[in-house]
């Protein structure tokens, strides 16, 4: 009996892999190592390398392993990259999703929780997003994560596959400790790239558009901790294991920070200067994202422990300063 979670090498999967395990719970994980990380795998799971979109692999592993639940987080979530490779973005996260809901019909596994995002609203007219708000995307990484949530809708109505999409927001900080953390090679979060301006290996900050309708002309985002995001998808699983129906949340703070707010609270969390400048915007980007997530709150009984951003922003440093190198200084 165990839980199956794809792209458990990467920031989120991992963080969600070490909470799952230290609930008892036994763990596979299934990573190409694309753009996650060996050392991030927690050692007391059973890990496959390898790609889902690899028919023969994939159900290897669910013969091997008796699966009763997916985790799924494994996709390429770059917005700027998916403006210039919408087609990579179709093939890594829409056809391997379809492959994995083929392989768990087939091994009549019939529950399964997935990444989707906000993105799959694009410039949302009403704020705070909730989960009935229209969904355009204005780039094909959120139009991807849209075409997931759809096949899932018509996989349970053909299969009585039941699925919870949990669309979050801006994603922060590192477990506690600091012993996993974020790494991406490139790195395009906002949080570690002001944390690596702030460590010295970078100079400056650029800040991506400074005429946005705003507060202060930059982007406004919903930050969420990692941690409060690994339990959103335990207690969905735990929702779809008490017999629930399919349903999609929205997983956020409910509060906007501006680019600018960041580099401030991090200014104060670090004792760094963090110099910056204002460039052009980046293709794709909506001005303003915030999330509603009563729903999650009502429904999961999702109760995030991490509601301040400089505590948010504290536990990403003490993962930077421990890890100057990220996983690299694991190898």
């Amino acid at each position: 009996m165990a839980i199956l979670v794809t792209g458990g090498a990467g920031y989120i999967g991992s963080h969600t892999t070490n909470r799952l395990l230290d609930q008892g719970q036994k763990v596979v994980v299934v990573d190409n190592l694309v753009t996650g990380h060996r050392a991030a795998i927690d050692p007391r799971a059973k890990f496959y390398q390898g790609d889902l979109r690899d028919r023969e692999f994939l159900s290897q592993v669910f013969e091997k392993e008796e699966i009763t639940g997916v985790v799924h987080f494994a996709a390429n979530s770059l917005v700027g990259e998916s403006m210039e490779k919408p087609l990579k973005y179709f093939d890594n996260n829409d056809y391997g999703f379809i492959v994995l809901l083929e392989t768990m019909i087939a091994h009549n596994v019939k529950k399964i929780v997935f990444s989707s995002t906000a993105a799959t609203f694009g410039e949302a007219k009403e704020m705070p997003i909730t989960e009935t708000t229209p969904q355009v995307p204005t780039n094909p990484y959120g139009e991807s994560k849209l075409v997931m949530e759809k096949f899932a809708h018509w996989a349970d109505v053909a299969d009585g596959l039941r699925w919870v999409a949990l669309r979050y927001f801006n994603v922060a900080g590192a477990k506690a400790d600091g012993s996993i953390g974020e790494d991406h090679h490139p790195e395009t979060h906002l949080i570690p790239i002001v944390l690596q301006v702030a460590s010295g290996k970078r100079e400056k900050l650029q800040i991506f558009g400074g005429d946005y309708p705003t507060k202060d002309g930059t982007n406004v985002r919903d930050y969420v901790h990692v941690m409060d995001l690994a339990d959103a998808h335990i207690l969905a699983l735990n929702y779809l294991n008490d017999g629930n129906d399919s349903n999609a949340f929205n997983l956020g703070s409910a509060t906007g920070f501006s680019n600018l707010e960041i580099v401030e609270a991090a200014r104060k969390v670090t004792g760094a200067p963090i110099p910056y400048e204002i460039a052009g915007r980046r293709a794709g980007d909506p001005s303003t994202l915030i999330a509603s997530s009563q729903k999650a709150r009502e429904v999961l009984h999702w109760q995030p422990k991490y509601d301040d951003i400089e505590k948010i922003i504290a536990t990403a440093w003490t993962w930077t300063e421990k890890h100057p190198a990220g996983y690299d200084d694991q190898k």
